[in-house]
């Protein structure tokens, strides 16, 4: 599906999009738009035929808490109102805490990054599959930009990505200002994770701009794109021809003007990288250290928009730099090296894997004849059919532990000790449970190891197995979830920082969530800067430093109010009065009537006098 080039909806800037030159498509953060009120502006773009994404940004997927239904629901809602071709969200999580780990619930109004293990990625992929499911239109997930790492990952944000499709067949949503980001502040290569990435699953290309401050690059969409960032997007390009590539901007908007030169130099970059593609032959995506040097990232420097810039060489091969191991046969850069050479797509393998495949292998675009169904239900399969539009798997190939396919007689990747033994070589699920939760999987599926050439057990066997499947999953979720807590709790709580955490780094993402916190509330309740004056700022960051949010940012707002009318905070009476009218009005059960709100503005009027 091509897509072209697209700019981010945004209802400050919705005229100016509608009447920008050359846009292709736009995007719009789903939350902010309501089925059944769409504004003006997207409705007359979507009459003459400009596509819409949506593009959430509160499930967490990466959160160990199975998506929450009503979200879920809420974003199938809006896929279908705006007819969107494919849904996109983040690998990220967004809150922690509440029953799964006995906790208090934390929320954090921001995306935060998920500790890249086995653990996690095998939580994110029954999360993924689930908002399958439950959405009518394919889904695609973005890399996020990060000020903080998790201690003892085990991959790569490159083999995260590669195994997060091998195993879900989800499409890419690819951040380069992201890449880069995280190559600032926490020294990832964004060339290395280019050269391991399924770039044939990318669904289309995210641009924006960011500044540096005291010596953290913050990803702000507020400021022009720079040089850098085109750079890797031309690194990108040299690999693939992506779908699609969008302009983001949420704040401090320009002229109509600067944005239509901002989408000029994006297709003006991926005019240039593709020319020097065909010049010097496409980029190796895995080019062996014996015969190839790798490519190192471009250094911070000026850009020239006239003439072609070049990335320095590294050292030669052989050296510490350049040094680049063979792939092996489980590596993930093997099997998407192998599919790039192939020109095949990413493949969902669910762990019943072995059930015919179609030739499409991308999840249809439309709900199945029976109806979409209900999260509720999502992942829910019977044992003896596959679902309409599940691929089979192509020959030779099977399935490693939780669905990801690899290449028959290869060795796969290590993975620790599964509770759980099954006594046959294939299983059928229990009632109620999907195979691709790893009950009733193939040889080599997961929980356990398939013993081959023992007959079927017993549903007494069977049974067992599901449970001891049940607990492993709610353990990897419990461990994940207590993990994820103690790093939201130091961010929004207070709390000392988790071992392992750079507490430094710790303290500059607590402040950017703060300072995130105030701008929203700012533009939720715009009365509170109005009503506090040049005191809103200082006063919200004192309320936020260990004051978590509750829910949202407008319950937030209201938080925030009463902290000051109970605290004693505001002692001018004009001040403290005007803010009482406006907590009270906005937190009653039900909104006032018209002559309450008139009566409640006159003496607001008469005690300002």
């Amino acid at each position: 599906m091509e897509l072209g080039i697209g700019i981010g909806w945004r209802p400050e800037i919705a005229d100016t999009v509608e009447r920008l030159p050359g846009v292709d498509w736009v995007e719009v953060v789903a939350e902010n738009v309501c089925p059944g009120h769409l504004p003006g502006s997207l409705s007359r773009m979507r009459a003459r035929g400009t596509r819409i994404v949506p593009h959430g940004v509160s499930l967490g997927l990466g959160g160990a808490d199975r998506p929450d239904e009503h979200r879920l629901t809420a974003l199938a809602e809006r896929a279908e109102a705006l007819g969107a071709p494919l849904v996109t969200e983040h690998i990220a999580f967004v809150r922690a805490g509440g029953g799964l780990t006995a906790t208090q619930a934390l929320e954090a109004g921001h995306l935060l990054p998920v500790p890249r293990t086995r653990d996690a990625l095998k939580v994110l992929c029954e999360n993924v599959r689930i908002a399958q499911d439950s959405l009518p239109a394919p889904l695609a997930l973005e890399n996020i930009a990060a000020l903080i790492s998790w201690p003892d990952e085990e991959l790569t944000e490159g083999q995260f990505l590669a195994e997060l499709v091998e195993r879900t067949g989800v499409r890419l949503l690819i951040d380069v200002a992201n890449l880069h980001t995280n190559h600032v502040n926490l020294g990832h290569d964004p060339v290395r994770a280019l050269d391991l990435l399924p770039v044939e699953s990318i669904a289309y290309v995210h641009v924006a701009g960011g500044v540096a401050r005291d010596g953290v690059w913050h990803d702000t969409h507020a400021h022009p794109v720079p040089p850098e960032v085109l750079d890797i997007l031309a690194e990108l390009r040299s690999r693939t021809d992506p779908p699609g590539v969008l302009l983001e901007r949420d704040d401090a908007f320009p002229p109509k003007e600067e944005l239509a030169a901002e989408l000029t130099a994006i297709r003006t970059t991926l005019a240039r990288a593709a020319r020097e593609a065909l010049r010097v032959g496409a980029h190796p995506a895995h080019p062996d250290a014996r015969d190839t040097p790798r490519h190192t990232p471009a250094p911070p420097r000026a850009h020239d928009a006239e003439t072609e810039t070049e990335i320095p060489a590294a050292a030669a091969p052989g050296t510490a730099a350049s040094h680049r191991e063979s792939p092996t046969p489980a590596d993930p850069a093997a099997v998407a090296a192998g599919r790039r050479q192939s020109g095949a797509r990413p493949q969902r393998v669910p762990a019943t894997a072995c059930a015919a495949r179609t030739a499409d292998t991308h999840r249809p675009s439309t709900p199945e004849p029976t109806g979409r169904r209900s999260p509720a239900t999502a992942g829910t399969r019977t044992a003896d059919a596959a679902p309409p539009g599940t691929p089979a798997p192509a020959r030779g190939r099977s399935c490693d532990s939780d669905g990801e396919a690899r290449t028959a007689g290869r060795v796969p990747p290590h993975r620790p000790e599964r509770h759980g033994t099954f006594t046959t070589a294939v299983l059928a699920p229990a009632p109620g449970r999907r195979a691709a939760d790893g009950v009733g999987a193939p040889e080599g599926s997961g929980r356990g190891r398939a013993t081959t050439g023992v007959t079927a057990a017993g549903p007494a066997t069977r049974a067992n197995a599901a449970n001891a499947a049940d607990e492993a999953d709610d353990a990897v979720r419990v461990r994940l979830g207590i993990g994820q807590a103690a790093v939201l709790s130091a961010l929004v709580a207070g709390t000392p920082a988790p071992e392992g955490f750079d507490s430094r780094r710790m303290r500059v993402q607590s402040r950017a969530l703060s300072a995130k916190r105030a701008d929203v509330v700012a533009k939720v309740a715009p009365e509170l800067p109005e009503i506090l004056g040049g005191g809103y700022r200082d006063a919200f960051l004192a309320y936020a430093r260990n004051r978590p949010m509750r829910s949202g940012y407008r319950r937030d707002a209201l938080d925030f109010a009463a902290h000051l009318l109970a605290s004693g905070r505001v002692t001018d009476v004009r001040v403290r009065r005007r803010l009482t009218l406006w907590h009270d009005e906005r937190a009653a059960a039900r909104p006032p009537l018209r002559a309450t709100r008139f009566v409640r503005a006159a003496r607001a009027a008469l005690t300002i006098r």
